[in-house]
């Protein structure tokens, strides 16, 4: 396997990504380097999100077809899909409805990644194909504050609130959301499962298709740490979508399950953190 980090690769940079593929030329790309974060950083930073991930992904696509690369799989996320759309939500949902104000940017800039991903194959005939994971989480995420997505930023909290002998903790919106996660060895078994597997153009859901509220997950977190202090909701803060959780069927009728539970995942990642936690990074660009 060949990879590079942020700092050894700038993806936005396009002659180093082409001169990358030039002097590596990969048979198989996995592109899951990305600009992500959580609601309050779509929402305040979306212009940084629509460009950085719309200039990675051109660069490596557009690298990865000079070199006539026969397999690639691009990974988007589920916030592509309408904000209303049907629940569970179906792969045919995709461009059907508006999407959620907070992270229409991010959305759209992987709502183009697919669309790429798909002019390949009909101009080219590369066997190339999309997948849109649920949430994801587990070592090696991101725990920072100001940019992290909800699980570990609820790890964070209470663990710190635990720490501090905090009274009470305070999660945004109502806790009335729902939403769904999938362990990140979950989602890897899932790549190599779809790379062997499955080529077609249609992007293909990845996830369990079970989804809990925020705040059952927040009651999950604040068991596995071991917190016994009361919660708060500050719903001046905005709650996203209402419901996502997505439609599994083409992952799982292609004979792939997940095998890690979300309990046992969330206890196995709040005791990573702890292991970790005086290294961990803070960046803004998952690679």
């Amino acid at each position: 396997m060949i990879g590079r980090t942020h700092a050894e690769l700038d993806l936005t940079d396009r002659a180093s990504v082409f001169a990358f593929f030039a002097e590596t030329t990969p048979d198989v790309v996995i592109l899951a380097a990305a600009k992500v974060g959580g609601i309050a950083a779509n929402n305040s930073f979306p212009v940084d999100f629509i460009s950085q991930n719309l200039q990675i992904q051109v660069n490596v696509l557009d690298a990865a077809l000079e070199h006539r690369v026969p397999r690639l799989l691009f990974l988007g996320s589920t916030c592509i899909y309408p904000k209303f759309a049907e629940q569970p939500i179906r792969e045919d949902a995709l461009l059907t409805g508006p999407l959620e104000p907070t992270n229409d940017a991010y959305a759209i800039a992987k709502i183009a990644g697919i669309l790429h991903v798909q002019s390949v194959r009909r101009q080219y005939g590369l066997s190339w194909i999309s997948a849109m994971p649920t949430n994801l989480y587990g070592p090696g995420d991101n725990f920072s504050p100001d940019t992290s997505h909800v699980l570990p930023a609820l790890i964070r909290r209470y663990e710190t609130a635990r720490l501090e002998g905090a009274p009470s903790v305070t999660n945004w919106g109502t806790g009335t959301p729902r939403r769904e996660f999938l362990h990140v060895d979950d989602m890897a078994s899932a790549c190599l499962h779809l790379l062997d597997h499955f080529d077609g153009p249609q992007q293909v859901n990845v996830g369990t298709g079970e989804d809990q509220t925020i705040a059952e997950i927040a009651g999950m977190v604040a068991d596995a740490v071991g917190y016994t202090g009361g919660v708060e909701w500050d719903t001046s803060k905005p709650d996203g979508t209402p419901r996502k959780v997505i439609d599994v069927g083409t992952l799982l009728g292609s004979g792939w399950k997940p095998a890690i539970s979300l309990q046992d995942g969330i206890a196995a990642t709040v005791e990573w953190y702890r292991s970790n936690v005086d290294s961990l990074r803070d960046d803004k660009v998952h690679l």
